[in-house]
């Protein structure tokens, strides 16, 4: 029998690539990634769902009789990863096999690594963007100095996010000359640092690891001109009803007709304010105000001729008796005010801020196609299959190399839009 080389080889192109796609990473290395092995199938509908933890309240009483006290609802709520399109980039065979003879393996894998690195993040970016919930600062002012940074930080640590974990913020590249006017000690690093490394700004400052990020997705807002309206009527705000997504449904009237709003923009509901999510008391500022309820669009709509449709945000508004899972101090009722944020035909590109665990990037397993495959994963989970094979109608010899996602959102409430004021 010959001799059969390939999959020697294979493992050393795997190596090469996996080291340059590492070091290429940003986002991805700062949420929650891990490696799914025989969840996805043909019954699951290409999702996997992944339980979200229970919520109680306490009562107080003056002997400790609780006959008459209300007991809490036991409800189970799920979160899922959804999975997305398998992304894969090739190589020539034969630029492969001349780099590994002149020792110039990894110079030749690195751009193909970082090109699939890119098509991964900037999905990943899209996806963040449209599972935030909530927003600090106005809409299209950019972040120019370090006090707005902090508000993000002090936005999630009041609002109740765990800071048991990292909180991250990713900003814009062009951000960091506006801060540097009050820190000049930005960057500065020599040696062999990764993307992630090279993209800090700061570490822990106001809670939060600052970098830069070229993989923020954008939208552009519709051409209407009227941008508010009102509730048309009091949505379902029961845990019960969005303990599977952290999505409502918004009934709104009064808007521009025909307007088109995108996923990505926020929508402020006058009046309506927000819960912290660990006392449930009201959220608070500096000034002692309280909070307005701020909620992402998740999917693109068009009003109708009127104005009015239904516009699907997260998270989701929870205001119920028992209050254990309470998101708003009071429900809305129907009549309200209701604000898109920034203006008509304008493409805005928010910095985000969020917990490690507000959002999860799934690997799904992959099959071997050939018997020489080459998978492997990394120390946090993710999985890259290299193959080699040929093509004869393009009378090609090529490497392939297939990452296949799946993106979740754990808890929308630990991520938000960043703006300056």
């Amino acid at each position: 029998m010959a001799n059969n080389f390939d999959s020697n080889v294979s493992k050393k192109v795997m190596k090469s690539f996996l080291a340059g796609f590492e070091s290429e990473r940003v986002l991805t290395k700062n949420i929650n990634t891990q490696l799914f092995a025989g969840e996805f199938n043909a019954d699951t509908d290409d999702k996997v769902y992944v339980k979200r933890p229970t919520d109680f309240t306490t009562v107080e009483t003056p002997d400790g009789d609780v006959s008459a006290e209300t007991p809490n609802d036991i409800i189970a709520g799920q979160a899922f990863a959804q999975a997305q399109d398998v992304i894969t980039v090739f190589a020539d065979v034969n630029a492969v096999d001349e780099a590994l003879r002149a020792g110039q393996l990894d110079e030749l894998l690195k751009p193909a690594a970082k090109r699939l690195v890119t098509k991964l993040e900037l999905n990943m970016g899209k996806f963040m963007l449209k599972n935030t919930a909530g927003k600090v600062g106005n809409t299209g002012t950019a972040v120019t100095s370090w006090d707005h940074i902090a508000a993000a930080g002090a936005f999630l640590e009041a609002r109740g996010v765990p800071m048991d974990k990292a909180l991250c913020m990713g900003v814009n590249p062009f951000t960091q000359r506006k801060l540097a006017s009050d820190q000049r000690s930005l960057g500065g690093e020599t040696g062999a640092m990764t993307a992630n490394e090279r993209a800090t700004i700061a570490t822990n400052f106001a809670g939060m690891d600052v970098k830069t990020c070229t993989t923020l997705a954008s939208y552009t807002t519709g051409a209407g001109t009227d941008r508010a309206g009102v509730v048309a009527s009091a949505p379902t705000q029961t845990y019960l009803g969005a303990k599977d997504t952290m999505l409502t449904s918004l009934a709104v009237s009064g808007f521009q007709a025909n307007l088109q709003i995108k996923a990505g923009e926020t929508v402020t509901i006058t009046g309506i304010y927000l819960n912290n999510l660990s006392t449930r008391e009201a959220m608070i500022d500096e000034t002692g105000s309280q909070v307005e309820y701020t909620a992402t669009v998740q999917a693109d709509v068009t009003l109708n001729g009127s104005g009015a449709g239904t516009i699907v945000i997260g998270g989701a508004a929870i205001n119920e008796t028992n209050g254990q899972y309470n998101t708003i101090v009071a429900a809305i009722a129907g009549g309200e005010a209701v604000t898109l944020g920034g203006s008509a035909s304008t493409i805005y590109q928010p910095n985000l801020a969020w917990h490690y665990d507000a959002f999860s990037m799934v690997s799904i397993a992959q099959k071997k196609l050939r018997a020489t495959d080459t998978i492997a994963t990394t120390s946090d989970g993710v999985q890259i299959r290299v193959t080699r094979d040929s093509d004869f109608y393009k009378n090609k010899n090529l490497y392939r190399f297939d990452i296949h996602p799946a993106f979740a959102a754990l808890n929308p409430f630990f991520a938000l839009q960043v703006f300056g004021s």
